[in-house]
């Protein structure tokens, strides 16, 4: 299997950037690391103004396919909308073109030193899934973030809704605890599918999409919610954001509280637990060992943040109860984002 980088260092083609941003940011610093040059960066006709991006002139698709022929492209940013895949199916059509996995967080690269020195984690993760479809799917995701081939997610790719029916099957006694609860979205989700219920407790760091989350669930009854950042340990925690998904916890933020889990739900049930909170995953599964423990929620545990949380994260889930069904699920998502493990 040669993967996106292999075939990068391998090229005689042109090596181009398709999009800016972090993604971008991170690819050309590996391909800088590679001693691969980067010829240049689009973006999509008609989303073109005149600017830069690490030196570059950022031109259209058109404008790159007539400067400079046949060459090969990294796509640089992720998307879940259908007319979005089918322009990077056309582009893919007409030029040779991979779809970048780069962590969101973190600083591990998913290559081939990284999956060979990982490999028996992985292999002990795929042994742990409980169904075919999570076999298949792990294995799609593990050779997209190799290879880059955007045909692996199309084919394993399930309606977020399906999970709800197959695998969680919430009833109306649950108890639900919602970590990185936005504006309320993944609230009216759950209430969606399950009716009533008896309580849902919902965290959100970023004041900005707290302020949204109170307003959108004003209406909502028996539900408890916090202002704060979910971690493996009570205090205070630099945080960063810009009002969208992607607030996260990092040195050149401001402070904010941190709570555990375990202090949160405290004595009290909790029967399902969404764990979404943009690269903090594993510290906070750490902080609800003993709701765990003592509970035994199923929980949804979004593991695309950081490479390492496609095999880490089930194996502390693992260590901390090993009684538990395991899952993996992939909505559709381009590149390998909006990938969870279920754990039931």
């Amino acid at each position: 299997m040669i993967t996106v980088w292999e075939k990068a260092q391998g090229t005689e083609k042109p090596v181009l950037i398709y999009g800016t941003g972090n993604g971008a940011d991170r690819i050309i610093d590996e391909l800088n690391r590679l001693n691969v040059p980067v010829a240049g960066i689009f973006a999509s006709d008609g989303f073109v103004r005149s600017r830069t991006f690490r030196g570059f002139p950022v031109i259209s698709y058109s404008e790159a396919k007539e400067k400079y022929g046949d060459f090969l492209t990294l796509i640089s940013f992720g998307s879940q909308r259908p007319e979005v895949f089918e322009n990077f199916r056309k582009i893919a059509q007409e030029r040779e073109t991979f779809s970048v996995d780069v962590p969101v967080y973190g600083d591990n690269i998913f290559n081939r030193d990284f999956y060979e020195k990982h490999s028996h984690e992985i292999e002990e993760v795929r042994n742990m899934l409980c169904d075919e479809k999570s076999r298949q799917v792990y294995d799609s995701i593990i050779s997209f973030k190799l290879t880059g081939d955007m045909n692996l997610l199309f084919g394993c790719e399930t309606p977020r809704d399906e999970a709800y029916e197959s695998i969680l099957q919430l009833t109306a006694d649950e108890t639900y605890l919602d970590l990185g609860a936005f504006n309320g979205d993944t609230v009216e989700e759950f209430i969606s599918h399950v009716g009533s219920y008896r309580k849902i407790y919902a965290a959100e760091p970023d004041r900005k999409n707290f302020s949204k989350l109170q307003k959108n669930t004003e209406s909502i009854s028996n539900i408890e919610l916090f202002n704060v950042c979910i971690s493996d340990s009570d205090g205070r925690i630099r945080f960063s954001s810009d009002g969208g998904r992607n607030g996260k916890a990092d040195d050149k933020g401001t402070f904010i509280d941190s709570l555990t889990v375990d202090s949160i739900i405290g004595k009290n049930d909790v029967t399902y637990i969404k764990f979404d909170v943009e690269g903090l995953e594993k510290e906070a599964l750490y902080g609800s060992r003993e709701t765990i423990r003592r509970c035994k929620p199923k929980m949804l545990v979004s593991c695309y943040h950081r490479s390492e949380d496609i095999f880490t994260l089930p194996l502390l889930v693992k260590s901390i109860r090993d009684d538990y069904s395991v899952y993996i699920r992939h909505n559709p998502y381009i590149p390998a984002w909006d990938t969870q493990f279920y754990f039931i």
